[in-house]
């Protein structure tokens, strides 16, 4: 296969300087081993994303490094003779973008095992709108139906309501039927949030104020908690009996104060939700549903940045000035 060139933003550890990004261009030379070549048309910034461009050795452990695990766009070449050039697919999750070179190049190259095709429903920019945030919302909302917390159990709390997943988690409830408790910090957005179809927004510090008690007065049939930390533990605490509380991030903490009582005088549920590793078969099973029945238009909650604007956005996600969904368009590099 002849190669061939391509923009992406590399992130370089500066040492006492710190760490930078910028757009350069490279050679699917440089890419690392793989089964399928993918040309990407569009990616999406997630929290995740913002963390490796900014150096966080958790997510990635060597830099330079080209961060985003989400890509959607048509493949090149494939040794394996499940894909063919020209097709329509996904790239989510595994390793891509943390130590594998990652959606915010204009090419990838994977392993035939990580990619998915498009679903029927959905175009390769709907696919990037939904992105990793969007699939972790759709794998808590999976996970609250699978233990019978239908619309008519109570309302489902949100945290982080703002966030990616939060956003989208808010959408797929409203459109399902589901009284929904918003959590935010952004007092600003209140109006935003209830005409999304929220029946309450709590603001965050109101939320927390009772965060030290051991346990708190019932008030929401299950949780969808996107930040850890104290947030997750009052969503764990005011849980009603039976309640089912999911938790898919850590950007309020890593940390969970909680004691024992939750589970054994109510028998609260806490489910963790990972999006990287998941299963194919329940990774195709939540693709299909988001293409179909749950299908959303996430227009309105989306910006898209090209390339050669993205650090601007990372900048702006990791400062906590977010909201919904960062569309990333590769088309044009600058």
């Amino acid at each position: 296969m002849k190669e061939r060139d391509f923009y992406a933003l590399v992130a370089y550890d500066g040492g006492n300087q710190g760490f930078r990004h910028e757009i350069v261009r490279k050679s699917t030379a440089e890419l690392p081993p793989g089964d399928v070549l993918i040309q990407v048309k569009y990616s999406s910034l997630n929290y995740k994303d913002a963390l490796s461009a900014s150096g966080n050795h958790g997510v990635t452990k060597h830099y330079p490094h080209t961060p985003g695990i989400d890509a959607a766009g048509r493949v090149v070449f494939s040794t394996n003779p499940t894909w063919q050039a020209g097709d329509e697919v996904l790239c989510t999750g595994y390793d891509l973008g943390m130590n594998t070179a990652g959606g915010f190049g204009q090419c990838i190259r994977v392993p035939a095992s990580w990619v998915v095709r498009k679903p029927r429903g959905l175009s390769l920019l709907e696919s990037m709108r939904i992105g990793t945030a969007g699939f972790t919302a759709a794998q808590c909302l999976l996970h609250l139906e699978q233990h019978g917390l239908g619309p008519d159990k109570g309302p489902i709390l949100v945290t982080g309501a703002t966030g990616g997943v939060g956003t989208v988690a808010l959408m797929l409830l409203h459109k399902l039927g589901y009284q929904i408790i918003a959590v935010t910090g952004k007092q600003a957005e209140h109006s935003a949030l209830l005409a999304m179809g929220v029946t309450e927004v709590l603001d965050r510090h109101e939320f927390l104020a009772d965060s030290e008690k051991q346990l708190l007065p019932a008030r929401w049939a299950g949780a969808i908690d996107t930040l850890g930390g104290k947030p997750l533990s009052v969503a764990v605490k005011g849980a009603a009996f039976d309640g089912v509380v999911t938790c898919c991030g850590n950007a309020a903490s890593g940390d969970l104060p909680l004691t024992v009582y939750p589970f054994i005088l109510r028998g609260i549920h806490l489910i963790g939700v990972y999006s990287a590793n998941c299963p194919m078969a329940k990774r195709l099973h939540i693709w299909d549903k988001l293409a179909g029945e749950w299908k959303l238009d996430l227009t309105p909650i989306c910006r898209t940045v090209q390339l050669g604007d993205l650090g601007a956005a990372i900048d702006a996600m990791l400062a906590g000035q977010s909201k919904g969904r960062w569309v990333v368009d590769l088309e044009e590099a600058v």
